[in-house]
């Protein structure tokens, strides 16, 4: 290594080490409680005192908050105000719970801003309140989270793996579960129905973002793979009346989502492949493919095949467009390796990956010229596309 790179390094790591010198000294200073009572008592620092102990409050009773939403669900609190404010008599009318408890439901949605409290005692939507009103998708997740937070009641056994009896979300997810399911192609029909349905309400999070990022006008065949109930599909056919459509899931949910086709006036440019995309070649021909929300929950070897096979089915020069929730979102950190990295773990298999992480795995599998494409809100979804080689080197 030349001397001058040499040199380079050696200031970076000392900076680097003066860094995380001064980081550990502070972290000991505010870690004292002698400092923590001056701090909240000095003028200049006692508004930094006091929005750090909030924001360690909400981190500490965020399950509470999550409950209380999931009572305003249940009771259908949104949509009852989605005209407009009611007073708290017409509420006890049309909502099953005694004085007291509505009370008590009221004043805390009011705290957590899903409600604002208005004159005579009337409510009104609060500011997270109105985005939830005819929201199935939320709603759906929101409701779904029971089986999340049973697997959470013990943290540790869940990080060690060693939850007693059936977990609640691998019984969900029945095509994660081997140890029962050990050949998810076997599932019927009613056994996928449950997070068929969630998939599909909760899909258009994810898939409103790819419609606004990227333009399907210069593609002829579209393959979705895992694209559960044929919703994204139905919807780009009619945007794009070029366009054919094949989507692939397992055999119970092409099932499912032949019978939703059925139903609508495109069954000549759309139809549903039952297989297993691990295990066997996927149907070629297409020039664009989708993997909307699909490689998170499962494990890296088991991505590296599915890539690859994506890029065997694709047409030479063909695009394929993924999109999911990413680590290392910035400004979303907390969705990724915290609400993802345990939900997935909860779920049996897969991991929240970063983009940078994603792009090495697509071009390991042959693809290049990836890049990410806009997305209005990361939250919902980061959007890569890439393409295969018009030469490729198989």
């Amino acid at each position: 290594m030349p001397l001058s790179e040499r040199v380079s390094e050696d200031t970076q790591t000392h900076h680097r080490s003066l860094k995380d010198t001064f980081a550990d000294w502070r972290n000991s200073v505010i870690a004292s409680p002698r400092f923590q009572r001056w701090a909240a008592r000095f003028p200049l620092t006692r508004w930094v005192v006091r929005r750090q102990a909030s924001a360690l409050f909400d981190v500490m009773a965020g399950f509470v908050y999550s409950q209380i939403l999931l009572a305003c669900v249940k009771v259908n609190l949104f949509e009852l105000l989605a005209n407009g404010s009611l007073s708290k008599a017409q509420l006890q009318e049309r909502i099953a719970l005694p004085p007291a408890g509505l009370n008590r439901l009221l004043d805390a949605a009011v705290a957590i801003r899903l409600l604002t409290k208005r004159d005579n005692e009337h409510y009104a939507l609060g500011m997270l309140g109105a985005p939830l009103v005819g929201n199935r998708a939320l709603v759906d997740m929101i409701i779904h989270h029971g089986d999340f937070y049973r697997d959470l009641q013990d943290p540790l056994a869940l990080l060690r793996g060693d939850i007693s009896g059936k977990a609640a979300m691998a019984e969900y997810w029945p095509y994660i579960d081997h140890a029962h399911d050990p050949k998810p192609e076997s599932l019927s029909a009613e056994r996928v129905a449950n997070y068929s349905k969630l998939m599909a309400h909760t899909q258009p999070l994810v898939t409103a973002e790819v419609i606004d990022a990227y333009s399907f006008t210069k593609h002829r065949h579209l393959l979705d793979i895992g694209g559960g109930q044929g919703a994204f599909a139905t919807q780009l056919a009619r945007l794009y009346p070029q366009l054919r459509c094949t989507i692939f899931d397992l055999p119970g949910v092409a099932e499912l989502a032949s019978t939703q086709i059925a139903k609508t006036d495109l069954t000549n440019r759309i139809e549903a492949i039952g297989g297993n995309f691990f295990d066997g070649a996927l149907p070629k021909g297409a020039d664009v493919a989708t993997l909307i929300r699909v490689i998170f929950d499962h494990d890296d070897s088991r991505v590296k095949i599915l890539l690859r096979n994506v890029f065997n089915a694709l047409e030479p020069g063909a695009s394929l467009i993924l999109a999911e929730p990413m680590a290392d979102t910035p400004g979303q950190e907390a969705m990724g390796d915290a609400y993802f990295g345990f939900y997935l773990l909860a779920m049996g298999r897969g991991r929240p990956r970063s983009q940078a992480e994603i792009t090495q795995m697509l071009i390991e599998a042959g693809f290049e010229a990836v890049r990410l494409l806009p997305s209005a809100i990361p939250l919902n979804a980061q959007i890569l596309h890439c393409k295969k080689p018009m030469i490729s080197v198989a």
